[in-house]
């Protein structure tokens, strides 16, 4: 894919808390997630582009409760008018936030998504931004999250690999999901005249 085709205005950096990439509750890709996104935020941050990180706010006795250390976001924030952090409480992280506006306002037409989990909070925010019309760049490599379980009767383990390549997929028809991270380009919200 060209630089033209991956190069995005923002970067949605979704749920890469504390429980969901460190200790016994990390998904098992949790390295090569890190080192994806560690990557990605930091060329957004040079480019001048938009960073949203989004931060789940699980329920009570969850690994994600608020202000607990698994809630914690594992990559620093940089205060600025280009990066935020935006809390949320569902799996899309448009629903019942201020993510559609700030995009609105920032004058951003295309996006990158990464962080966990695949098959939930990324494809969910991924799925919505498609819906308001951004082009959305899924790279293959920046996103993780946990097995399947078996389940008696139904089926065996899936492996979290193959969960999140499913997950892809499943937007492959209008996201760009075959994109490495290392691909994707970051540049500014050309200004508004």
């Amino acid at each position: 894919m060209s630089d033209h085709i991956s190069s995005v205005e923002a970067l949605l950096v979704v749920d890469v808390q504390s429980a969901f990439v460190t200790g016994d509750t990390a998904v098992p890709a949790a390295a090569r997630l890190l080192d994806r996104t560690t990557d990605l935020i930091a060329r957004a941050r040079r480019s001048g582009a938009i960073v949203v990180h989004l931060q789940n706010d699980g329920p009570p006795g969850s690994d994600d409760e608020p202000h607990t250390p698994g809630w914690e976001l594992h990559h620093g924030v940089q205060s600025g008018p280009t990066e935020a952090v935006i809390r949320k409480t569902r799996d899309d992280g448009f629903a019942g936030t201020s993510l559609g506006s700030l995009l609105t306002e920032a004058g951003v037409k295309s996006l990158a998504v990464c962080g966990v989990m695949s098959e939930m909070c990324v494809q969910a925010t991924a799925r919505t931004a498609l819906a308001l019309g951004y082009r959305v760049v899924l790279p293959h490599d920046a996103h993780a999250t946990q097995d399947i379980p078996a389940a008696p009767g139904i089926g065996e383990r899936v492996p979290a690999d193959t969960v999140s390549r499913v997950a892809a997929w499943a937007l492959s028809g209008e996201a760009e999901t075959v994109t490495p991270a290392a691909a994707v380009t970051f540049r500014p919200v050309a200004p508004r005249i």
